[in-house]
C-alpha cells in the first residue's frame, strides 16, 4: 500500500477538471480538412485550437458531452457521421489554468458546410490537415499531438476498416472513395489497381443501382457502404518509396 503524509489523515484524491476536444475531419474540394477555432476566451485567447469544452456538471456523461459540443460547434448530430473516441490526454502542465485531463474525440462525416463558432470561438475554419502536421499552423494545449494521433488513426483505419465511406455520402462512386484515399493518405493511386482491390474486400461496398452522370464518358456506377466491419483483404497504404510504384 502507498504511504502518504500525515497518517492519521484521511487521503483525498487530486481534484481534476475534464474536458472534451473534437477532431473534426473532412474532405472539402478533394482536400483533407480539420475543424479549429480562434479561441474567444484565455487562456491562449486569439489562438487556433480544436473545438471542445468542459462537462457541463458531474452528471453529464463524457460521450454526450462531446455529441452537444459537436452540435454546438457545427450543428451536426451523432446520426449523421462516423465518431470514436480516441484517446485521454492528461500530461502535467497541458493547460496552465489547472490540472485538466480531455477525451478526444474522432469524428468523421463527408462534404461538412461552413462551420459557425460556438459561445467561447471567436471564429471557426477549416485547414488543411498537412498545414497542421507540418507545423505551419500552431495550436493551443497540446492540441498538435491530438490532431496528429487522429490522423493517423484515420489513416491506420481506412487500411483495415470502411472508415472511408464515412468521408462520403450515402452513394459514391470507387472514384470518390480513391479520392479519400489519396487525401488521407497523401498518395496517388492507380484507379485500375484500387478498383480491383477495393472490389475485391469482401462486404466493402455493394452496388447501389443507380448511375451518375458525368460531363464526358459514360455514367459512373454507384455504391453504398456493405456489411463488412473489417476489410479482407486489407487495403495496404503504400510508403513514401512504395508509392510512385503503386500509381503505375
Amino acid at each position: 500500500m502507498p504511504s502518504h503524509e500525515g497518517e492519521d489523515e484521511a487521503w483525498l484524491p487530486p481534484e481534476i477538471a475534464v474536458t472534451v476536444d473534437l477532431v473534426i475531419l473532412t474532405l472539402r474540394a478533394s482536400v483533407f480538412q480539420v475543424l479549429l477555432i480562434e479561441r474567444g476566451e484565455p487562456p491562449f485567447q486569439g489562438s487556433w485550437a480544436l473545438p471542445g469544452g468542459f462537462l457541463r456538471d458531474a452528471e453529464e456523461d463524457i460521450y454526450d458531452a462531446a455529441l452537444r459540443e459537436l452540435y454546438e460547434e457545427t450543428g451536426l448530430e451523432a446520426g449523421n457521421l462516423h465518431m470514436e473516441q480516441l484517446a485521454a490526454y492528461g500530461t502535467p502542465g497541458r493547460d496552465p489554468r489547472r490540472r485538466i485531463v480531455s477525451v478526444a474525440y474522432l469524428t468523421i462525416a463527408p462534404e461538412l458546410p461552413e462551420p459557425v463558432a460556438g459561445t467561447d470561438a471567436a471564429s471557426a475554419f477549416w485547414t488543411p490537415v498537412e498545414q497542421v502536421l507540418d507545423h505551419q499552423v500552431s495550436l493551443a494545449f497540446d492540441h498538435h499531438d491530438i490532431v496528429s494521433d487522429a490522423v493517423e488513426r484515420a489513416r491506420d483505419k481506412l487500411e483495415r476498416t470502411p472508415l472511408a465511406t464515412a468521408f462520403v455520402g450515402k452513394s459514391f462512386t470507387i472514384t470518390d472513395l480513391q479520392r479519400v484515399y489519396e487525401a488521407v493518405w497523401g498518395v496517388s493511386l492507380d484507379p485500375r489497381n484500387f478498383y480491383r482491390k477495393v472490389q475485391g474486400a469482401t462486404g466493402f461496398i455493394v452496388p447501389a443501382g443507380s448511375e451518375r452522370r458525368t460531363t464526358a464518358g459514360r455514367p459512373a456506377r454507384l455504391y453504398r457502404a456493405g456489411t463488412a466491419r473489417t476489410l479482407h483483404p486489407p487495403l495496404t497504404r503504400p510508403t513514401p518509396s512504395a508509392a510512385p510504384e503503386e500509381a503505375r
